[in-house]
């Protein structure tokens, strides 16, 4: 068991670099016309960039295009839902904002398939069995993304990566791939009823989840 998934966490990361280097590489000329939008109609700098937890929990620099304006009071610019732009739905309605994420991907900050990073101050409110997302690299894409995506609920998306980290196959990963592309298309879970994303997690309250069904 422990040779087999090294073994497939090792190809993971060969498969990674390769993808990585790639997807850099043919969509350089749609990331500089984005990066001009972005600077035309949010300023500089044209990238967001956040700390994430990774891999056993370390943190590290996250990067995306910018879709939000920055907070300002004295415009009303306070919650997502203010600060959201127009270009900046779009960019997420087809992911083409995690573009420069697989510059992360290329440094082995995340992976193409895994448990997608979220806030540092969450780390302290995961239960035990939560916190296994940690025990592989964030992905671009996960099992979460591909069955409600935003629109699940913080329990059932913690319930799908905890069972990818038990289950994770290259098998497995090819199909979130091949899913992730239909997800896109349809732009299906961008946000949750009534949220630009997703609503704060505050924790489960220590609530016992069921197995995750794919």
């Amino acid at each position: 068991m422990i040779d087999r998934v090294r073994l497939h966490d090792r190809i993971q990361r060969s498969t990674d670099i390769l993808v990585a280097l790639v997807m850099l590489t043919l969509t350089a000329p749609l990331m500089l016309a984005v990066a001009a939008l972005v600077a035309w109609r949010l300023g500089t700098p044209v990238l967001f960039r956040q700390a994430r937890p990774g891999l056993h929990g370390r943190v590290f620099t996250m990067i995306k295009f910018r879709t939000m304006r920055d907070v300002d009071p004295d415009r009303g610019l306070i919650t997502d839902a203010d600060r959201m732009t127009r270009l900046g739905r779009i960019l997420r309605a087809t992911s083409v904002d995690e573009l420069p994420t697989f510059l992360n991907i290329l440094k082995g900050d995340m992976s193409l398939v895994g448990p997608r990073p979220l806030l540092v101050r969450y780390l302290h409110l995961y239960t035990p069995t939560q916190a296994r997302r940690h025990e592989v690299r964030p992905g671009l894409t996960g099992l979460a993304q591909v069955r409600g995506r935003n629109a699940l609920s913080w329990e059932d998306k913690f319930d799908l990566d905890v069972w990818y980290v038990d289950h994770r196959t290259l098998r497995l990963n090819l199909r979130i791939l091949v899913e992730t592309v239909t997800t896109v298309l349809r732009r299906e879970g961008i946000a949750a009823e009534g949220q630009v994303t997703m609503p704060e997690f505050t924790g489960s309250r220590g609530r016992a989840r069921g197995v995750a069904r794919v």
